[in-house]
């Protein structure tokens, strides 16, 4: 019964998704965690890391209005959008020249970075959380390095051991740091999202 409900669930939201026209069922997470945190407003310069296909960066342009500005990276090419103020680049987040490339390609400093990148999943609790972590990790370093005084972080982390240590180290460099799970994630998802305000660039 679980995996049936479960299944009309994303059927919901993937229903949902096609019929106001995101790319993505995932748009829905990011607006209920948006509703929630007020992650984003209007006239934020936003970069979604790990953007394919390109649902978050959406609703996040609809949030930052014409004044802001959306850049979506990933190592899939992102479908353009039809907006000036939204860009897609193709690169890689773990990649130490990736902060570099994202700082040419922004009008200013970010106040918002935003996260949604999942590993291959193998089906294997312990490698995907592992795996997880490592790109939350490579999400966080370029926040560290591009993200404005006082600029918000919110990124997606599977559930396990390494969970509580990863949250304490974006404790240290952020003054509010909260984890959510939003009703669009699957009932059976180990995903949580991190919500992190506050930035303290030292």
């Amino acid at each position: 019964m679980g995996g049936h409900r479960r299944g009309e669930r994303h059927d919901h939201y993937y229903r949902m998704a096609k019929h106001e026209g995101y790319r993505t069922r995932a748009s829905f997470k990011l607006k209920q965690l948006n509703s929630r945190f007020r992650i984003l407003k209007r006239g934020d310069i936003v970069v979604d890391l790990g953007a394919a296909p390109g649902g978050w960066i959406q609703v996040a342009r609809e949030e930052v209005g014409d004044e802001g500005f959306v850049l979506g990276v990933d190592v899939q090419r992102v479908v353009k959008f039809p907006y000036k103020n939204v860009r897609v680049i193709v690169a890689d987040i773990t990649d130490a020249s990736t902060p570099e490339l994202i700082r040419q390609n922004l009008p200013r400093e970010p106040t918002v970075i935003l996260s949604d990148a999942s590993p291959k999943i193998s089906g294997v609790w312990d490698v995907d959380h592992f795996r997880s972590i490592a790109l939350a990790r490579a999400a966080f370093w370029i926040a560290d390095r591009i993200l404005r005084r006082g600029g918000k972080f919110l990124v997606k982390v599977f559930q396990g051991n390494m969970f509580d240590e990863f949250v304490n180290e974006l404790r240290k460099k952020f003054e509010s740091v909260k984890v959510s799970k939003p009703p669009a994630s699957r009932k059976g998802s180990a995903e949580a999202y991190i919500v992190c305000k506050g930035f303290k660039s030292f």
